[in-house]
């Protein structure tokens, strides 16, 4: 299963679903991810519009 990011810039990114922690709203009241850094030592927050999740055997746009 694969999470699809979109960015406030119109951009997109995935990320497998394990690597995510969460998805919040911050005091600002912006939408934001946590997921997991590349080398596997903590985490990272970034802001998002919105996401999808994809599963096995759909077509990843």
């Amino acid at each position: 299963m694969m999470v699809k990011f979109y960015y406030p810039d119109g951009d997109w990114c995935y990320r497998a679903i394990h690597t995510v922690h969460a998805v919040f709203h911050n005091t600002e009241g912006k939408l934001i991810a946590r997921a997991e850094k590349g080398d596997r030592n903590g985490y990272y927050e970034f802001e998002i519009t919105g996401f999808e999740l994809k599963g096995p055997g759909e077509i990843l746009t």
